[in-house]
């Protein structure tokens, strides 16, 4: 057995037992967008229940805080496109910003991401009901959050006796911050010329191209420098293999399965570990991991298995390329024509984690 194991992949077991009770829990009370619950799962989990425990309080109460000021905002901004954009640009940079320099992170970006989310859905679909909206995804990320942290646990006292995750090192709070206020603006410039361009356009997916646009330019303040041109850059590029990988395997089984559960459910624990496994090989493309699983978790993980169809990863890939065409134009300019010093190199950017 101990032959067979090793600390990777136990946290590659932990991921997949996580998603799959994370799947369960979000059934059983009633969350209607069940793949969230399974991000959560996925995403809280770490090598040892303290460190799960606190990433998941963390989502949830920046999640909570994001849909309480998206129910707060959204009704006075819905309709005007100038308030609409103005909000999302400020409230979305103000959170960017909080989520590269704050030591609880994690929360400042789900509070970013959640605002961004209400906001948006409400603007492509007037007709959406706010509080059920921010009722069901809250359920969602305490049904991911309460599964992780079960599996961990128990792994904690078990298999991690045997073998042990790396802890990491307890997250600094960084303070004031010029480049990552530049860095930050420039997504909020980003942000601010989605809502008029997806309207102009017809475009899909607004609320997936501002998740990508946050999510890519979670990147160390350390690696940022003068210009976040390169980071992001790259961040992007793999997210878009990453979501590519994740569709063309969900599809796979969603030919193969036809609507049978087992099925895709076997399809839900391959991508898991798969991802996992690229994802813990801390090279390049982990954050490709990352988002592969995602990816195969949004179309895989539906409401109900009968009615599963490749639509979700469709629309995760098109909410990037759409946040890439708006970000990477901001990006390229400053890195072009702002003046620049030498940066100093800091952790990979898949240590910023993956949304």
């Amino acid at each position: 057995m101990k032959a067979i194991l090793d600390a990777r992949r136990v946290d590659e077991l932990e991921c997949v037992a996580s998603v799959l009770l994370a799947i369960l829990f979000a059934h059983l009370i009633g969350a209607t967008n069940v793949s969230w619950a399974a991000f959560s799962g996925f995403m809280v989990m770490r090598g040892h229940a303290a460190e799960s425990f606190l990433r998941g309080l963390l989502r949830i109460i920046g999640t909570a805080a994001g849909a309480l000021l998206g129910l707060t905002i959204t009704p006075l901004v819905a309709g005007d496109l100038l308030l609409t954009s103005l909000a999302l640009a400020l409230v979305g940079g103000t959170m960017l910003y909080a989520s590269l320099t704050a030591k609880r992170a994690y929360a400042w970006l789900f509070v970013g991401l959640t605002f961004v989310m209400i906001l948006l859905d409400k603007t492509q679909h007037p007709d959406i009901a706010l509080v059920d909206f921010a009722r069901t995804r809250a359920l969602e990320v305490v049904a991911g959050t309460i599964a992780c942290i079960v599996v961990s646990t128990l792994s904690t006292v078990t298999l991690r006796r045997i073998w042990p995750a790396e802890r990491a090192a307890p997250a600094a709070r960084i303070g004031w911050h010029p480049h990552a206020v530049r860095h930050a603006a420039q997504a909020a410039v980003a942000l601010l010329m989605l809502p008029a361009l997806g309207l102009y356009f017809h475009l899909p997916a607004l609320a997936q191209s501002a998740v990508a646009i946050m999510a890519v330019m979670l990147v160390p303040v350390t690696n940022i420098g003068a210009s976040g041109f390169v980071p992001v850059s790259r961040r992007l590029l793999n997210r878009v293999i990453g979501c590519l990988a994740g569709a063309a395997l969900a599809a796979l089984f969603l030919f193969v399965g036809q609507g049978s559960a087992p099925v895709l459910i076997a399809g839900t624990i391959i991508g898991v570990a798969a991802g996992r496994h690229l994802e813990n090989g801390k090279g390049t493309l982990a954050y490709a991991g990352t988002q592969f699983v995602l990816a195969v978790l949004v179309t895989l993980v539906p409401d109900s298995y009968a009615d599963a169809h490749i639509g979700p990863g469709v629309d995760r890939l098109i909410g990037t390329l759409i946040g890439m065409a708006l970000l990477e134009p901001v990006l390229l300019a400053w890195h072009l024509f702002a003046p620049r010093k030498a940066g100093a190199h800091g952790p990979p950017d898949h240590e910023a984690g993956g949304v």
